[in-house]
């Protein structure tokens, strides 16, 4: 099957919301906030959303469409207010029934973001956070390039829960001796 992956357009928030609740069906423990949240927000929130995912020149979102127009999957990319120098891919999902592929849309759209954000922001660190019993998204995480950094911090919606923070391997090339 071929996908198109590309940045989301500003007028695409229905198209937002109705992939962004999939995913919390899903994938509930995948993301830092719940179904009956994101449900709950108003229309004008995610109007909001895909705006500034679609125009920011530091954040962004990328979906993967099928052949018919359905969006798919969704990774996003953004810096971490908390620690500056750094972005995170974030919000990463792939529908059921397209996981799995080599060539298939979860690939592309990591590269997506790892390339956006390499290409558009100051960032000299690449990380994202992973749920603990989410092996499935470790083992996809670590074949495309991040590894463990060590960090452990505990999961928003459940701090009983731990979040693997991995770093991505490369993200800037090393700086001739005396430019860093």
């Amino acid at each position: 099957m071929t996908y198109v992956v590309r940045r989301i357009e500003p007028g695409e928030w229905r198209q937002l919301r109705a992939l962004r609740l999939e995913a919390l069906t899903d994938s509930p423990t995948a993301f830092g906030t719940t179904y009956a949240d994101a449900a709950g927000l108003a229309d004008e929130v995610w109007r909001q959303q895909a705006v500034a995912n679609a125009t920011s020149p530091t954040s962004a979102l990328f979906v993967a469409a099928a052949q018919d127009g359905r969006w798919v999957g969704m990774a996003g990319c953004a810096p971490v207010a908390e620690v500056p120098g750094t972005a995170c891919i974030q919000g990463v999902y792939v529908a059921p029934a397209h996981r799995g592929r080599a060539t298939g849309p979860a690939a592309r759209l990591m590269d997506a973001g790892i390339r956006w954000t390499r290409d558009n922001t100051d960032a000299s660190w690449l990380t994202l956070g992973v749920h603990e019993d989410n092996h499935r998204a470790q083992a996809f995480y670590r074949r495309m390039g991040f590894t463990d950094t060590g960090k452990v911090v505990p999961y928003h919606l459940d701090p009983s829960k731990k979040l693997y923070i991995l770093g991505y391997q490369n993200f800037r090339p090393s700086l001739p001796i005396g430019l860093g």
